[in-house]
């Protein structure tokens, strides 16, 4: 199975910002959200994480005795210009176009159109790896963030990267892609453990 988790709250997602490549630290409830989340996890082969820090320490928190992998395909989207402003901010015309076009960049940005090509090359290789057939039944664990999740999604479902703005997706979330015989299989989405005490 093909565990994707979102990372723990970070202080830019309390603050409604577009969080992409800038470093933002997990908040206490991250924090507490990602080690909720070792509890619902099984045998895992492999971890691999994006190269931010949030997502390495969400990562950690997970508490699992394997290496940690950095693989950069999975970094959130490049907001550009755009980069920490809050969701109210952003124009309603550009949201528009932005929602309309998978292939719209923001100024000095990426596209969701590119996210989708990292991300679908990152899991035919996973695939290729683990596909079916495969006796080994532990996990293999990535931890990520919400737009190459959900560009994971449309590539186990066979879809285009304009239905990523039709999915919802909670910080530290589980997604779990299974290994089918003739492909990706979607088992489950948008998974969330209740957080323990926040200190």
């Amino acid at each position: 199975m093909l565990v994707l988790v979102r990372h723990g709250e970070t202080e830019g997602n309390a603050a409604r910002q577009l969080l992409g490549r800038r470093e933002s630290p997990l908040t206490a409830r991250g924090r507490s959200e990602a080690t909720a989340l070792a509890a619902v996890l099984g045998p895992v082969s492999r971890l691999v994480s994006s190269p931010l820090r949030r997502a390495r320490d969400t990562a950690g928190a997970l508490g699992l005795d394997v290496p940690l992998e950095i693989d950069e395909r999975w970094i959130e989207v490049d907001y550009g210009e755009l980069e920490g402003r809050p969701l109210g901010d952003v124009p309603a015309d550009l949201w528009r176009r932005w929602r309309a076009d998978p292939a719209f960049r923001p100024p000095g940005g990426e596209s969701l159109a590119e996210v989708g090509v990292r991300v679908r090359a990152a899991c035919d290789e996973l695939f290729a790896r683990r596909g079916a057939g495969a006796r080994d039944e532990a996990d293999v664990v990535v931890v990520s963030h919400v737009s190459p999740i959900k560009a994971a999604v449309a590539w186990a479902l066979g879809t285009g990267d304009e239905v990523v703005w039709r999915l919802q997706l909670a910080t530290a979330s589980i997604t779990r892609i299974g290994w089918g015989a003739d492909g990706p299989v979607l088992h489950g989405y948008n998974a969330t453990v209740p957080p323990g005490p926040v200190s």
